[in-house]
């Protein structure tokens, strides 16, 4: 099976972590004087892939979707990070920080959060899509 096969069928797999999870990860690790110079990874320690996430929106929306893939917006071989999974034990015994956002249900939890931020109609005016901006 090719690279760009394997994508069509299983999609490249994300460690998302909810926002309110890695502000508190940040405030952990800036009251934690041992995490100093340190590198610690702040995720879920929980793998979805990019389809899987997109059915999962689409249930807690309620809605019936069918995923198309189009050969000239997938990234040639070898250029997709096809992982990225967090290791969050570090994270834990430094710092003490976990994220209750973790799982399929925290996950879930996250999400279901984020579509009804942006289901209100005050949100939806502030949010810039046509740009990348914080």
């Amino acid at each position: 099976m090719t690279g760009a096969t394997a994508r069509r069928r299983s999609g490249s797999a994300r460690d998302f972590t909810f926002v309110s999870d890695t502000v508190d990860g940040f405030i952990a690790a800036a009251r934690t004087d041992g995490a100093v110079g340190e590198v610690v990874n702040l995720g879920t320690n929980f793998e979805i892939s990019v389809g899987d996430t997109a059915r999962t929106i689409a249930d807690l929306m309620g809605v019936e979707i069918r995923i198309e893939t189009e050969d000239t917006r997938l990234r040639p071989d070898a250029s997709e990070v096809e992982r990225l999974w967090c290791n969050n034990a570090k994270a834990a015994d430094l710092i003490g920080w976990q994220p209750p956002h973790a799982g399929l249900e925290g996950f879930r939890r996250g999400l279901a959060d984020t579509i009804d931020w942006f289901a209100a109609p005050a949100n939806q005016a502030r949010y810039k899509a046509h740009i990348y901006n914080v």
